[in-house]
Parts: structure tokens; sequence; C-alpha cells
């Protein structure tokens, strides 16, 4: 009885080390040799996991290949929906099936996929059903070794990042991991490296269309419930938008449009012209917004800088507009204003006027300082008084000269403070037209180094 026990432990010990199925043995070098071992020793156990114990989980070495880009869709201001064509590879061994290339003529076969044990891998992100074809076939090795490729198309969301529009960058994430086994069963291996799924993927991309592949990261990722910890493979999708489309339909027009509103200052401001001229270039960049709107992506967390420099260009427009009003106005009624206040003589004239490169004009001379040269008739300084008709002459002639005199005083006074609001409305133009030369020239400047850096 002790010598049965220890046969059937023996037998036990043996049928562990032996692996999950026996090595093959081919009767002939003929295929129907193969298959027939496959029948009795493999495709009768494809409902278990291939390995000798439970306690070992099977290791999933997963790559991927980008076949194409089919788009990229706005769902909303925070999410975009991403189109993917990719080539899914498994690779995972049958513990213990081995058999002899020369005796059975082949190192591999390839078997119908419901004769084995496949993993359930899936891609977390998926938000549509998987319309890719099937594949009916895996590679079966003569190592053990099972090799399963299959194309997935794959339907993701990512968290949509457009603060650099249209020079913006995506990072889409795909997760692949087992839907039910927890990390005790079954385990994913990296199977490739980010650089060679890029540069495999780059090679034989199709898709020709607005995005491009830039980078793939790979991250080890665990999932932990509170059933179990699930084993993940996480591939990150950088993908680069092509700027060029944006560029010659929206920047490029823009810039034309402030150029133009730029070179309108060199129009004299008290022009009708200039108005006219700037009041059209208003209604025209306010119909390209329009037209151009349905080309700018949904807003996101962030407002892109696009947007910010389409809002200061119609802001410089209407505020060169408001100017040109405003000089315009002080050309033509600047005589029957007050006179300029004391802070705003200071701060135009004075700080702002150096600013813009004005030097400060001289003021007219205070009529004050004519008074003495103004003679007065003095009646009663005459050696004889004249007659009475003359007195009354010379009286009158006094009277007029004292109004002569109040009118000269209003009209200086006038000429000083007109000349005032002259110099703030040169001072104030000058200004908006610096302003104008440094947002022309950041923005061209930023345009041309993203387009550099792309």
């Amino acid at each position: 009885m002790h010598c049965i026990k220890c046969m059937i432990f023996v037998s036990y010990c043996l049928f562990l080390n032996s692996g999950f199925v026996a090595a093959l043995n081919c009767t002939s070098p003929t295929p129907e040799s193969l298959f027939n071992g496959l029948e009795k020793e493999l495709f009768s156990k494809h409902l278990l996991r291939p390995v000798k114990s439970f306690l070992n989980p099977v290791d999933i070495s997963i790559a991927i290949t980008v076949v194409g880009i089919v788009g990229v869709v706005s769902l909303h201001k925070h999410l975009l929906q991403l189109y993917l064509h990719i080539g899914m590879h498994n690779e995972w061994d049958i513990e213990g099936l081995s058999w002899d290339e020369e005796e059975c003529e082949t190192k591999r076969v390839s078997v119908p996929r419901e004769k084995l044990w496949v993993p359930d891998v899936q891609v977390a992100e998926f938000m549509d059903e998987d319309n890719s074809p099937s594949t009916p076939y895996v590679y079966l090795y003569n190592t053990g070794r099972v090799f399963d490729d299959k194309p997935i198309r794959v339907v993701s969301s990512c968290k949509l990042e457009i603060y650099t529009f249209p020079f913006d960058i995506q990072n889409c994430s795909l997760t692949f991991g087992p839907y039910l086994h927890f990390a005790t069963d079954v385990r994913m291996v990296q199977g490739a490296t980010a650089e060679e799924i890029l540069q495999e993927s780059r090679e034989v991309l199709k898709t020709n269309g607005e995005w491009e592949l830039a980078d793939i990261i790979i991250a080890n990722v665990a999932l932990v419930l509170s059933e179990g910890e699930y084993s993940e493979i996480q591939y990150s999708i950088i993908l680069r938008r092509r700027p060029l489309l944006y560029v010659v339909n929206l920047l490029i027009p823009s810039c034309f449009l402030i150029t133009l509103d730029l070179f309108s200052f060199l129009l004299p401001p008290q022009s009708v012209d200039r108005s006219s001229f700037k009041m059209t270039l208003i209604l025209g960049y306010t119909v390209f917004l329009l037209i151009m709107n349905d080309l700018l992506p949904i807003t996101g967390e962030t407002t892109p800088l696009i947007n910010v420099f389409f809002c200061i260009s119609l802001a410089l427009m209407v505020a060169s507009l408001l100017e040109t009003v405003f000089i315009t106005n002080i050309q033509f009624s600047s005589s029957q204003y007050s006179a300029v206040p004391q802070w705003l003589s200071i701060l135009v004239l004075q700080y702002l006027a150096v600013v813009v490169c004005i030097p400060p004009k001289k003021k007219i001379i205070d009529p004050q300082g004519m008074s003495d040269d103004i003679p007065l008739v003095k009646p009663h300084l005459a050696l004889s008084a004249p007659p009475e008709p003359a007195l009354e002459e010379l009286k009158k002639l006094s009277r007029d000269l004292v109004a002569i005199r109040l009118q000269m005083d209003k009209h200086f006074q006038g000429s000083n403070t007109s000349q005032e609001w002259h110099m703030i409305g040169i001072v104030v133009d000058r200004l908006l037209f610096c302003l104008y030369i440094i947002f022309i020239s950041v923005s061209f400047i930023t345009i041309i180094f993203y387009i550099n850096t792309f």
C-alpha cells in the first residue's frame, strides 16, 4: 500500500514537471501527424489556461503598430474622440508543449483560434464597438510559443489640449489589459520598445491627414480594485497637428489685415478717408472671423492663443478707429475745449512724448507780455484840451482798443489750448502706432518660431 502511494506521488510530480501538455512526437513528417498530436495533447484542453499550476500566471507579451490615424473629432470642450487603426501582437507560452523541428519538418503551424486558450486582452478606453475584421488563425511554434496578430479599430477618448492650436500636440492613452483575469492569472509584459514601435508605425502608416504620429510612450500600470489587481500596459500615442492649413487660412490673412491697419496710420489724422478706411477694415475682419469660425476648435479648459490673437487684433483695430475719431475731433473743435488738465498735460506731453520720441514744442508767447507795447491814449496828458467832439472820438477809440486787446488775449489763450490738445492727439497717435508695431512683431516672431519648431 505504501509503495502504491509513492508511485502515485512520483507520477504526480512527473506530471507537474512535464508542464501543461507533453512533448509531441510525429510518427511521420506530415501535417496530419503533427495535427493528430496537437488534437490529442493540446486542442482538448483549450478551455484551461496553459499552465502546469493555477498559481502560475500566464505572461502575455504585447506590442502594437499604429497603421492609420483616421481622425480626431472634438466631442465637447474637454474631450477628443480618437479613431485609430492598429495592429495588436500578443505572444504567450504553452507550458510543456514542444516538438522536434526536423522530425515534424516545421517549426510553426497556423491553428484555429478557437482551438487554443486566448487571453481576453482589450482596450480600456473603447467608446464604440470594434468593427475590425476577425482573424481566425494564430501561429503556434515548436517551442510552445503562440503568436496572435489581429487588427483593431480603436475609438477612444482623450483629454483635449488646444492652448497652442494650431500647433497643438495631443496625448491619447490606450491601456491594454485583460477584461476579467487578475494579475495572478494573466500578467501583461512589454513586447517591444517604444522606439521600435514608433519606427515600425511610421513605416506602415498610411494616413496623410491632419495629424501625424509624433511619439509613443509605454508604461506598466496596475489597476487595483477591492477584488484584486489587474496588470495593464499603457501606450501614450502622441499626435501632432499639421498646422499649414490653419496658418494659410487663419493666421496669414489676419496678419495681412492688421498690417493694412498699421499702414493706415500714414494717412493724415484729420482726413475723413482714414476713418472710413479703418471702418472698412473692421467690417472685413469681422466677416473674416465669422467665415473662419468653423475652422476653430471647440474651446477646452483654456482659451487657445489664436483666439487671444484674434481678440487683440480686433481690439487694436477698434482702438485705432476711436483714436482717429478723437484726433479728428481735436483738429476741428479743439479751440472750443477748456484748458488741458495739468495731470493729463504732464502725463502725455512730458512722459509719453519722450517714450514715442516726440520733442515737446514751445508754447505761444503769453499775450500779457505784449501789453506794454499797446499804446494807450490818455487825454489828460495833452498840452491843450481838444474840443468836445475830439474828446468823444478819443474815448471811443480807447474802448475799441480795449475790446481788441481782450479779443487778442482770448485768441492767444485759445491757441495755447488748441496746441496742447493737438500735441496730445499726436502723442496718442504715435503711441498706438508703436503698440501696433510691437504687437505685429511679436505675433510674427511667435508664428515663425512655432513653424520652425514643427
